[in-house]
């Protein structure tokens, strides 16, 4: 396959409607001779999907709320695509034949489509970090068993993976992700204490939904990235870093053990990784793509990483060194306390303190990392359960 010759590949969007899956979908239609939809996968948003879906034609639309379900087929209504809603049509989506499968579901709920995907062998373009934190060992075993190709999506992960070009794992002295900073970068850790959920979703760079912008904002989301990098390549927690860069120009770099240093540069644009993804080898044209220029960038700035104004990083390498079913335990209980800030009942801070009071609650008990999928979701449940008692439904005032 070159990038002359027409190809056509049938493409599953897990989390269409989100912002990767609207950045993939992007793609797939100014691409409309080389790819073709196979089946689009949004959460609960009927309208958003169906507009997709008339665009793209795909062969199947479906939501994962199945309340949705009848707003969905009202919308698709005389469009001739069939569609579905509720856990058994994204399944039904997931088994459909596709060349690559977009796994863009953000959270632990995209774990078990996403494993559903490996299974069939698929190529699968992963944007879903919670999968290979959740259940990283099973996961990429699975990959290995089923024949899967796992193609990082994140925008650090993959421009890691081009930068390491043909170079080995045993040669890599660090391997370094970049971090903005996020909307506190530069903020005392008194104003973060008293930061609203809107200033913490407000990211400089990236718009990602709520939850990813405030995982930004913690750092918990570099943190996440860390524990899938150990997975994706394979590296021992001690040659992985984070370091920040607010111009979100450089997205990681590998230092080799002989001194060199490469790096993966690209305008901060979702569409790069996934076209590279996408482009299984080929260099796909983004258009209204803006080309990186340095002379008009000016200077490019880097910072170490602050965990005592960013605690969420701290426990989330401590949960990666401890390994076992500690990053599995605290994803778990973060998916919680970002929904409990973002309601009003736990100060910034609470994220933190919440996260590392689940670790220490429970990843001793736990043990061993999980054995499949099916016990990292029984961990996910049975953590999310705890978490829920421990916060209140509003915050008390003063």
């Amino acid at each position: 396959m070159n990038g002359t010759d027409p190809v056509s590949l049938t493409v599953t969007v897990l989390g269409a409607t989100g912002s990767i899956g609207r950045s993939t979908t992007d793609l797939l239609s100014q691409h409309a001779g080389r790819f073709r939809a196979g089946a689009l996968v949004g959460g609960r948003d009927a309208a958003a999907l169906a507009k997709l879906a008339r665009e793209l034609k795909p062969d199947f639309a479906a939501l994962a709320d199945e309340s949705a379900g009848p707003a969905l087929a009202e919308a698709l209504a005389g469009s001739g695509i069939p569609n579905g809603a509720g856990e058994s049509a994204v399944l039904e989506a997931v088994a459909r034949e596709a060349d690559i499968v977009v796994a863009a579901v953000s959270g632990a709920a995209g774990l078990k489509p996403t494993h559903a995907a490996l299974r069939l062998g698929r190529t699968i373009a992963l944007a879903n970090k919670e999968s290979l934190v959740c259940a990283g060992d099973a996961f990429m075993r699975d990959a290995t068993r089923y024949g899967a190709r796992i193609l990082p999506v994140d925008s650090e992960h993959n421009a890691l993976a081009q930068a390491m070009g043909d170079g080995r794992v045993s040669d890599i002295a660090k391997m370094t992700l970049t971090a903005s900073g996020g909307p506190f970068r530069t903020w005392t850790r008194e104003r973060i204490a008293a930061a609203t959920p809107a200033e913490a979703a407000a990211h400089p760079t990236w718009s990602m939904g709520m939850k990813i912008n405030i995982d930004s904002a913690s750092l918990m989301n570099k943190g996440l990235e860390l524990i899938e990098a150990h997975h994706l390549f394979a590296i021992e927690a001690e040659r992985l870093d984070v370091i920040v860069h607010p111009q979100s120009i450089v997205h990681g770099l590998i230092a080799w053990r002989d001194g060199a240093v490469t790096a993966g540069l690209a305008m901060p644009d979702m569409r790069v990784p996934i076209a590279h993804c996408l482009g299984l080898g080929d260099r796909l044209e983004i258009a209204r793509g803006r080309p990186l220029d340095l002379a008009a960038t000016g200077s490019l700035t880097f910072e170490p990483a602050d965990e005592a104004r960013f605690p969420c990083l701290r426990v989330a390498r401590a949960a990666l060194a401890e390994g076992g079913a500690a990053p599995t335990v605290m994803n778990a209980a973060n998916e919680i306390a970002v929904a409990a800030f973002i309601r009003g009942a736990i100060p910034f801070y609470g994220i933190a303190e919440l996260v590392e009071r689940a670790v220490e609650q429970f990843a001793a008990e736990f043990g061993h990392a999980p054995e499949d999928v099916e016990e990292a979701l029984a961990i996910d449940a049975r953590v999310r359960a705890w978490s829920l008692e421990g916060v209140p439904a509003t915050r008390a005032a003063g």
